[in-house]
């Protein structure tokens, strides 16, 4: 257990965090773990979960952040906490306007403000750092990663974005898919694949209307009163879900393992491919099952398609 400090207990971080519901069409399933490393050095966990639904109707909106705070640094944990507390703030203030473009495809435009919602966030960390006398990197978090899920049952766009590693899956006709998209540092551009013409391999992606959308030039996700300038690599994939569809974000901890390790993948791939999804305690036994050589935190959610 690591040590409290009785003056900061509002810092202290459970060793696990379990989270489910069940909304519009899809059954979500969240857990965040301590790592077999951070428990033997007594270390707090370094992974923040948050998930959040703002508003109701077709204009609610369902958030899941993740967050790892920078390695070998006293306040990570708190770094990780805040990322996470901050872009859900700046997501449950727009999150009628954010589902109206998911609803309305509205890529490029998502992709752009996300971006400057995330770099926001970033930079509050590192004002966070100067003010309490701290480097940069002694108070910041290395992975913000996040899912948004119209709460709308009509609409299946699942859009994820966020900075620094980890995984993004999912799992369709019998096998896992790395969906994990490439960082970018370019902004308010045309997303490659989505402002022009548009690869094969995406077009059974793509909702009906969608191509009719990106004629309109509306740019309401770009009005969202944020200024700071993009400052992170930033990763962004706007996907249509099909029904049966399992999709899993998770940070590095899982990500690693999962990549690199058949046996770990094809227990997940066994276990999560039941028509149900599993309860809370069979998916924290699914998150936690050992791999050897990996030894971090591990942060997953889950969604099931109904």
């Amino acid at each position: 257990m690591p040590p409290a400090d009785p003056e900061e207990l509002a810092g202290l971080v459970a060793d696990t965090v379990l989270d489910g519901a069940r909304y519009g069409s899809c059954t979500l399933r969240a857990a965040s773990v301590r790592g077999d490393s951070a428990r033997y050095r007594g270390e707090p966990r370094r992974d923040a979960l948050l998930t959040a639904r703002f508003g109701s109707g077709d204009s609610g909106l369902v958030l899941v952040a993740l967050a790892t705070g920078a390695r070998a640094s006293a306040g990570a944990h708190l770094a990780a906490a805040e990322a996470c507390r901050w872009i859900g703030a700046a997501v449950g203030r727009s999150h009628v306007r954010l589902a109206d473009d998911i609803r309305a495809a509205r890529r490029g435009d998502l992709k752009s403000g996300l971006h400057r919602l995330t770099d926001r966030t970033l930079g509050k960390l590192r004002a966070a750092a100067a003010e309490q006398g701290l480097e940069p990197e002694e108070y910041s978090a290395t992975t913000l990663r996040c899912l948004l899920i119209p709460a709308d049952p009509r609409c299946r766009t699942r859009v994820f974005f966020g900075v620094g590693g980890g995984g993004l899956f999912r799992l369709r006709d019998g096998g896992w898919q790395d969906i994990e998209p490439q960082a970018t540092e370019a902004t308010g551009e045309p997303v490659p694949g989505f402002g022009g013409a548009l690869p094969d391999a995406l077009l059974d992606e793509l909702p009906d209307g969608f191509l009719d959308e990106l004629t309109e030039g509306d740019r309401r996700t770009m009005n969202l009163a944020v200024t700071t300038p993009p400052s992170e690599p930033f990763r962004f994939r706007a996907s249509v879900a099909r029904p049966g569809d399992r999709l899993l974000l998770c940070s590095g901890g899982l990500a690693e393992p999962l990549r690199g390790e058949p046996k770990l993948a094809g227990h997940l791939l066994h276990h999560w491919s039941a028509p149900e999804p599993p309860g809370l305690t069979e998916f924290l036994a699914d998150v936690q099952v050992r791999a050897k050589g990996y030894a971090d935190d591990r942060t997953a959610c889950a969604i099931w398609e109904a």
